[in-house]
């Protein structure tokens, strides 16, 4: 998501021509009536009930819960199947037209009927709002969509684009009342009324509740009879102290790699479980090409060359997160290791040295990182302090790290204030496009003002273009071996996903991986 969610599996597998197809499904009526309600915390608040505008963790939560895409990532699998749809396909051989088919019978939380109309009303909605919190910098390709009966919705796309089916199966692709919403504005009532598996019964400074919707159509199997989710606004000490408490069932996003790593350590006695999941969600570090220091080459081939990330992982994140060589994270089709080939797994104090002696470069480098605990972690000061360590210990650099609020920092980095940042990613769909398209497309969210012509006139428009996304190997391969020769960015490590459990609640397994939806409706409690 942008530098969101900024910054958290199964290779993609394209969407078939030929269309996707489901089962008609029935209403859930009584689903999870006789199962037990679940408590849930997290340190993440809810920014947003409006999908129009909600662009971060806590609130995609809700609305993968709340309210119906026609697509869905299935638990465990990265490739899209319908959900309010009953089919979707490309109708074209350019990957510019995309027409779904919805279910029939299918209703909004209140009642009313959700047809075509509310489909188009969402995207149109979105795209005429463009909140800069929101979604819609995802559709830039979407010229219009289409109703020509209640059940059919067409989409035409400005430019071809085979990962369309992943974003619309999003919580970007969220479907809307339009007797609910104003078709210009953003809800600020704090209510949502969508089409999802629950709804939103109410929400506060505290606490979100949510109910089973008994009007539901799609694929989910509801387990439970609701979810309470309590909000511990960043503060890790009392999210893991309510767990243990149980006062909570689940603690999820938020606890520290060192409450993590004490929970697993504990006996039996404590009643709590860790549960590890797969994850897609990236960190780097952002080097600013316009910058005096961090824009020469030499200077970001010799940090390259000195980040030991092993040590990193070791001493900030215990273990709660893995190296990462290359722009696409492990597990997502197109990835490789081309950090690790140019620059090896071990740090070279010689090969740093001989960079800045080829660029006429003898004294100690100058360099200031910049870091925002508030937005990607309590641990990113610590990590940039680390990093800092290593670059210093090389006699090479005088490095030190300043920590500024996530707002101030946006803006300084909008304005050029800064040569190295950190930029972290959870993605908004599991494909090598939201890799990189984002990063090193036209307009991208990193603001470090880099462009390379093979990249945004070729490679990036080829791949999207591509529907047999194994086919794409090769172009994300020169694209990932290109960023590692200029280092616009430094790939430092990609996250391991997880929650931890009271004894006796169950499902969590299937609300931890790589497309990042966190399914309600899997979790159970006996």
């Amino acid at each position: 998501m942008n530098m969101r969610k900024q910054w958290p599996v199964l290779p993609l597998v394209a969407v078939l021509a030929s269309g996707l197809l489901t089962g008609c499904g029935s209403e859930n009526g009584d689903a999870g009536e006789n199962g037990s309600s679940i408590v849930m915390g997290m340190s993440d608040d809810v920014l947003a009930t409006d999908p129009a505008s909600g662009y971060d963790p806590g609130s995609w939560l809700l609305f993968n819960n709340v309210f119906q895409s026609l697509l869905s990532f299935p638990k465990g699998g990265t490739e899209p199947e319908p959900e309010a749809a009953e089919q979707c396909s490309f109708t074209d051989t350019t990957t510019k037209v995309y027409e779904c088919t919805l279910k029939d019978g299918l209703k909004f939380s209140n009642g009313d009927p959700l047809t075509s109309k509310d489909v188009k009303f969402s995207f149109d909605r979105m795209l005429r709002i463009d909140d800069p919190d929101g979604p819609a910098i995802m559709f830039p390709m979407l010229d219009s969509v289409e109703t020509p009966d209640d059940r059919t919705v067409v989409f035409k796309l400005k430019v071809p684009d085979a990962t369309f089916p992943s974003k619309i199966a999003s919580g970007a692709g969220s479907i809307v009342n339009h007797r609910e919403y104003d078709g210009t504005k953003l809800r600020e009532d704090g209510q949502a009324v969508g089409s999802g598996p629950y709804k939103l019964d109410s929400i506060g400074d505290d606490e979100a509740v949510f109910s089973v919707n008994e009007h539901y159509k799609g694929s989910a199997e509801v387990k439970n009879s609701g979810v309470t989710l309590k909000f511990f606004h960043g503060d890790r000490t009392a999210l893991k102290q309510a767990l243990l408490d149980d006062e909570i069932d689940i603690a999820y996003r938020g606890l520290s790699a060192g409450d993590i790593a004490d929970i697993e350590k504990a006996d039996a006695d404590s009643g709590a479980e860790v549960i590890e999941g797969s994850s897609a969600e990236v960190q780097h570090l952002v080097f600013n090409m316009d910058d005096p220091v961090a824009g020469k080459l030499s200077v970001r081939k010799a940090i390259a060359y000195l980040i030991d990330r092993d040590a990193l992982i070791e001493d900030v994140y215990q273990g709660t997160a893995t190296p990462l060589y290359s722009i696409i994270p492990a597990g997502i089709a197109g990835h490789n290791t081309a950090f690790f080939d140019t620059y090896g797994a071990s740090p070279s104090k010689s090969k740093a040295a001989a960079a800045l002696r080829a660029d006429n470069i003898d004294g100690k480098v100058k360099l200031t990182l910049w870091s925002t605990p508030s937005r990607y972690g309590p641990a990113t000061d610590q990590e940039l302090q680390a990093i800092a360590g290593q670059l210093n210990a090389s006699g090479l650099f005088e490095a030190r790290v300043k920590s500024v609020p996530f707002d101030q920092y946006e803006k300084d980095i909008e304005a050029g204030k800064y040569g190295v940042y950190v930029k972290g990613w959870v993605p908004d769909y599991p494909d090598a496009d939201n890799f990189t398209a984002p990063f090193f497309g036209k307009g991208n969210v990193l603001g470090n003002n880099y462009t390379n012509s093979t990249i945004t006139g070729t490679l990036i428009p080829r791949t999207a273009a591509e529907s047999d996304r194994a086919a794409t190997d090769k172009d994300y391969a020169a694209l990932q071996d290109i960023v590692a020769d200029e280092l616009p960015v430094l790939p430092i490590w990609q996250a391991k996903q997880y929650a931890v459990v009271r004894d006796g609640v169950y499902g969590l397994e299937y609300c931890l991986d790589a497309s990042t939806v966190f399914r309600f409706w899997e979790l159970s409690k006996s």
